[in-house]
């Protein structure tokens, strides 16, 4: 009996084994007939962040119109994972404002992310984030398989309003309930994205009651799964707008937030007035218009402390400050509080609001900065009805950058009312366009977003603005004696003309005059004889050897009473005196006079010049403002270094 028993297992075990066996090779012919489905690329909104898609490296397609400012982006090149995802492709170039395929690569988190302006494209800088990414041309990799379908990070599905394919994660079905199809590429993105505590949340206990599973939905509204999971571990974003939902625990929110609040961009360190036209004859959707520009241009700048800060004042009949420098320090507060102006009323007074936000705005009580440079951008309709000119050039020669933006303009029969004709271009710095903005209709006034927000920060070309390089007036003091020589003499002359290149020249900008001095002295040319830069190289140029003897005390006595008496009292004075030899008369007392006269003095010595007096002639701290070399040839090597000392010492000092 036993033994038939065990024959009967064997039997049966045989059988078993034959049917599995079978089955095996029917699945593969069976799969040997199914063709492999073609890759489809998934869509994507423009407002998708990278942290919401789970899968380390995919391709999709971005949407048209991602280059709108509404989609926040963070970093360069490396982008925080907080970022549109179609926004940082733009930003980088791989995508221009039509849209197209990508390849997306995750990588790790980055200590800090630096904002900056590309492609149309303003990203703002956050100090840290937990993950980041790159995006590259849609290549494969040969072997490398891109998902079909995304999985996503929450039951939210940010493609759904696209009509894609694409899907998000479900939970599994709850014993009782309806199940829904779910694929083996499923379960495994499931395995994985549970075996990952900071990937998905843990399913509360108080699951088990639930009768229905709830679909995926659309951005935008907030999934009723989220009431299904437990808030013990992880923190719901349910009050934390524009947070993802159940992605990060508790200690690391109390370190970082989902809402990361910029410090500004460090590239664009300027202080902004917005000098808005709040006269009864704009109306009210008019002034809707200008405040939503006003709005764009403050997501796009992306402020902080540590980069742009932006006020308002509006103008009518008499201006009125709305908030200054220090009242909002990041975009989303000042776009809140942009929100609320409301219009005043009267005539358009734009000279009158020129002078008062140069005589009131931009002081430290305000939060104005010593090191970042005064910017005003002035919207005006149609006309002023005072003068702007003369309140532009005051402002300008007090440091301030005057940017117009001009709409529309003067019918023919109302010309006769303009009080300053071509008042734009008379009330900048220059006649190039830079300065100033006009377009035909106040429904193209979005247009100028860009244009403004990359002039307004570039620093570099805010000639008008009184930096080291326009703020000064330089007499050049020439030692023509006879020890020099001719051809070491137009080597001093290069000398000088390398330094003035250097400077930005104008009659409100900075404006240099000359003196040539043996035993005498003689006024090469005055500070008011030249006011462009090819004039006054070319007046260098001219100058002429004298030969004689040298006597440097009366020099700078002469360049006192000649050059400097004569210059302009918002003017920062600096004689730069060449001298090959010691002097045949007292130098001690006349450097003093220029001393006290508030005239900053370098003195540069070259082959036989006595360092000591070179010291005496010398601003304090003298290290700072004597040089010396062994030939006249050497001269061209100490030009960077007294740029750099006038720079230096320009920006140490307070503005206002």
């Amino acid at each position: 009996m036993r033994t038939v028993v065990l024959t009967m297992k064997a039997s049966v075990i045989e059988m078993f084994l034959v049917l599995l066996v079978t089955g095996v090779h029917s699945n593969k012919e069976t799969a040997k007939k199914i063709k492999r489905p073609k890759f489809t690329v998934p869509q994507i909104n423009c407002d998708v962040k990278a942290g919401k898609i789970i899968n380390p490296e995919f391709i999709v397609k971005c949407p048209a119109g991602c280059q709108d400012p509404k989609y926040h982006v963070y970093g360069t090149d490396v982008y925080a994972s907080y970022s549109s995802v179609c926004g940082a492709a733009v930003h980088s170039g791989v995508l221009d404002n039509s849209g197209g395929k990508i390849l997306v690569r995750k990588v790790a988190g980055q200590s800090g992310y630096k904002g900056s302006y590309s492609n149309g494209v303003q990203s703002l800088s956050l100090p840290r984030w937990r993950e980041s990414f790159i995006v590259l041309e849609s290549k494969p990799k040969k072997g490398v398989t891109y998902p079909s379908a995304l999985t996503y990070s929450s039951s939210k599905s940010p493609a759904a309003q696209a009509g894609e394919t694409t899907k998000a994660y479900q939970r599994p079905p709850i014993p009782g309930t309806t199940a829904q199809p779910v694929t083996l590429m499923q379960l495994l993105a499931v395995t994985v994205a549970v075996a990952t505590p900071t990937t998905l949340p843990r399913p509360s206990p108080s699951a088990a009651s639930t009768t229905s599973i709830p679909r995926p939905q659309s951005v935008g509204h907030r999934s009723q799964e989220m009431d299904l999971w437990s808030t013990a571990t992880y923190t719901s974003s349910q009050n934390r707008p524009g947070a993802d939902p159940g992605l990060v625990p508790k200690e690391e929110l109390s370190t970082q937030s989902l809402e990361p609040v910029s410090l500004g961009d460090p590239n664009c360190k300027i202080d902004l007035s917005f000098l808005i036209d709040g006269s009864t004859s704009i109306g009210k959707r008019r002034f809707r218009i200008q405040k939503q520009l006003l709005a764009d241009v403050a997501q796009a700048l992306d402020i902080g402390p540590a980069g742009p800060l932006m006020g308002v004042v509006q103008y009518g009949d008499n201006p009125a400050t709305h908030f200054n420098l220090k009242t909002h320090t990041n975009s989303r507060d000042l776009k809140t509080a942009i929100e609320k102006i409301t219009q005043r009323g009267g005539l358009s007074n734009v000279g009158r609001a020129i002078s008062f936000v140069t005589k009131n705005f931009f002081s430290k009580a305000n939060g104005n900065r010593s090191g970042a440079p005064n910017v005003v951008v002035v919207l005006v309709d149609g006309w002023p009805t005072d003068k702007v000119e003369e309140a532009s050039r005051l402002a300008r020669e007090s440091g301030i950058n005057i940017f117009f933006i001009t709409i529309e303009g003067a019918a023919e029969n109302e010309k006769q009312y303009v009080v300053e004709p071509n008042f734009a271009n008379k009330a900048v710095c220059r006649t190039n366009g830079f300065y100033s903005l006009h377009v035909q209709s106040w429904f193209g006034l979005h247009k100028t977003l860009q244009p403004l927000v990359k002039r307004v920060c570039d620093t570099d070309r805010l000639a008008c603005s009184k930096t080291c390089l326009n703020s000064a007036d330089i007499g050049f003091v020439i030692d023509g004696s006879s020890s020099v020589g001719t051809g070491n003499f137009r080597t001093v002359l290069q000398f000088v003309t390398n330094l003035t290149k250097e400077f930005e020249i104008s009659d409100t900008d900075t404006r240099i005059g000359a003196v040539q001095y043996t035993y005498e002295q003689r006024l090469e040319f005055g500070f008011d004889k030249y006011s462009s830069k090819p004039d006054i190289l070319n007046a260098i140029k001219r100058v002429g050897y004298w030969s004689g003897g040298t006597s440097t005390g009366a020099a700078i006595n002469f360049a006192l009473e000649q050059l400097f008496k004569k210059s302009k009292p918002n003017k920062r004075k600096l004689m730069i005196l060449i001298t090959d030899g010691r002097s045949y008369d007292d130098v001690r007392i006349p450097a003093m006079a220029a001393h006290l006269k508030g005239v900053i003095t370098y003195a540069i010595g070259v082959a036989w010049a006595a360092q000591e007096e070179l010291e005496v002639i010398a601003t304090h701290p003298a290290r700072d403002h004597s040089f010396f070399v062994d030939e006249f040839d050497n001269l061209y090597q100490y030009v960077p270094r007294i740029i750099q000392n006038i720079c230096t010492e320009f920006n140490s000092q307070p503005r206002n």
